[in-house]
């Protein structure tokens, strides 16, 4: 029994070393997240103490993947193939990467109540959410020129 314990330690303080680097946090900040003193946080991702459910309970309040934690499967198994494509490949952006696909989904996200302005010409051109931008020049059609 003791080495199926030791078996599955030495894979959680590796997978508890990478979930903290992935937050974005060093070790004092992530102990003091899941209430315990640095110490405790060296301990656990060095393979020589497990943490309590307590811990656990906390991290997941800051995005850890507890699931991941225990079992080796990110929590992302529950989910379709598509949108565990969507979370990997999120997971693997710096955070500048991570703010432009927050920022897509944010833009294409429909927003029923939002003010809609729909401008049509000859060609039909759509233009479909709030105008806010000072100093706005549009040219429609150019002048013809006389020969």
């Amino acid at each position: 029994m003791s080495i199926i314990f030791s078996d599955f330690m030495s894979t959680f303080g590796v997978r508890l070393k990478e979930e903290r680097k992935r937050i974005g946090l060093n070790q004092t900040d992530f102990a003091a997240a899941g209430g315990v003193q640095k110490r405790a946080q060296v301990s656990y991702e060095q393979d020589e103490r497990a943490p309590n459910m307590e811990y656990l309970a906390l991290l997941s309040k800051i995005g850890v993947d507890v699931v991941y934690l225990l079992t080796g499967d990110l929590a992302a198994n529950a989910l379709g193939e598509r949108e565990r494509q969507l979370i990997t490949g999120f997971r693997a952006l710096d955070e500048r990467g991570q703010a432009g696909v927050m920022a897509l989904i944010s833009g294409m996200s429909p927003i029923n109540d939002a003010p809609r302005n729909v401008i049509q010409g000859e060609v039909h051109q759509v233009i479909n959410g709030n105008l806010t931008a000072e100093s706005q020049h549009f040219t429609f059609g150019a002048k013809k020129s006389k020969k």
